[in-house]
């Protein structure tokens, strides 16, 4: 048998991994290389929003990798300019980016605030973020990110960042340098917690009135995880950045960064050698789709529904060890009394093979495939709940 700790000892150490491999998905349900199931509660970090080995997604990327997966972005691509299109739709009158990941569609980002910033003075370029936030692991993300766990190795920092403690402290901070601020209306690793709607809406006005860009990062909340197409939805405003990744390639690297300002960039201002492939383009405009239809059917609402009501009897059974469930649609989260608790509950119901996943500090964090089927949910729920009798 093979020694799984011990193959991967010439990567760097940068996880720490859960020493299971896995072979194939169907649905929700994965199976190891010795053919136990488990039931995934994690989607691989809100990822797989499709779940696994879902037919259309399965025949679009064969037939496209049939044909072309790469070519440069000098040359036109009417599959990335559909998918720009069904997006634009999606979030109202502006153009697309397309990369490759969540960190590099938020450094697009922070480029069209800079740009915006300084046509107005060449001293506008601060942006503002928050404590507890996340938005990569660039260096310039990094810095963006509100937590200082984060910061401590990696200096020197780019300047032109301030982190606010919460959302009312933002106002005290903004100057004539400011160009931006940049925040997860859930934040996703700072612990599933979601802001205030009616703060959130008065920021925005705020800013707009000043003249100063509201970036909103949905990498994790973004396309249908709040139960809307955008978080920015759910909470009823317009944010003049937005990034996505995550679930929009449904296992395909992706990122893209949408932004009201169409005519910020010119040639030479930004650009990605893999960002807007032939095969990432695909397996966006499948997921797209697919929600699309789900979302119009009522599915996605009513599995919202019926996980949270789940959740919350969980959380109601086990009122010793959590104090609430938090977050929107289905990016939640279980907020235990004890920080203690979570790694613990994570390895448990590893243990009972269900996959969850831990955020912030003290909260366990449940981001299923969104076409999860009741019979997985409850099958999920069921190991969640012999997990838990046993701590």
């Amino acid at each position: 048998m093979v020694d799984l700790e011990k193959s991967h000892d010439k990567l760097l150490n940068t996880y720490a991994r859960k020493w299971i491999e896995f072979d194939y998905g169907k649905g929700a349900r994965l199976f190891d290389i010795e053919g136990r199931d488990y039931i995934d509660f994690g989607s691989g970090i809100g990822v797989n929003s499709l779940g696994y080995g879902h037919q259309k997604y399965v025949q679009i990327l064969s037939d496209q990798i049939s044909k072309l997966t790469h070519l440069s972005n000098v040359y036109a691509n009417s599959i990335q300019a559909e998918l720009a299109a069904r997006l634009v739709l999606l979030m109202g009158d502006g153009a697309v980016f397309f990369s490759n990941s969540g960190a590099e569609a938020n450094e697009c980002a922070i480029k069209i605030a800079r740009k915006y910033g300084q046509r107005k003075s060449r001293d506008c370029y601060e942006i503002i973020t928050l404590k507890s936030s996340f938005h990569g692991r660039t260096i310039a993300t990094l810095k963006a990110t509100g937590q200082e766990k984060y910061h401590e190795y990696f200096y020197p920092f780019p300047d032109g960042f301030n982190m606010a403690k919460d959302i009312k402290s933002i106002y005290h901070l903004i100057n004539t340098k400011t160009c931006a601020v940049m925040l997860e209306l859930i934040q996703g690793e700072g612990g599933v917690r979601a802001f205030d709607k009616k703060e959130i809406q008065d920021l925005a006005q705020m800013l707009k009135k000043e003249g100063i860009l509201l970036i909103v990062d949905e990498i994790q909340s973004g396309v249908y995880r709040s139960g809307k197409f955008l978080a920015s939805d759910v909470y009823e405003i317009k944010p003049d950045i937005i990034s996505l990744a995550k679930g929009l390639g449904g296992g395909i690297p992706i990122g893209a960064t949408f932004t009201r300002i169409k005519d910020i960039f010119v040639p030479g201002d930004h650009g990605s050698t893999f960002g807007g492939n032939f095969l990432s383009m695909r397996a966006g405009l499948c997921v797209l789709e697919c929600l699309e239809e789900w979302e119009r059917s009522g599915g996605l609402e009513r599995l919202s529904q019926t996980f949270l009501q789940k959740l919350q009897a969980i959380a109601k059974k086990y009122n010793s060890k959590f104090d609430a469930v938090s977050g929107l649609g289905l990016m939640l989260g279980l907020v235990c009394k004890d920080p203690n608790l979570q790694e613990k509950i994570v390895d448990k119901a590893l243990e009972q093979r269900l996959l969850i996943l831990k955020a912030g500090k003290n909260v366990v964090r449940f981001l299923p495939p969104l076409l999860l089927s009741n019979e997985e949910m409850q099958e999920g729920f069921d190991r969640l709940d012999r997990a838990l009798s046993l701590l």
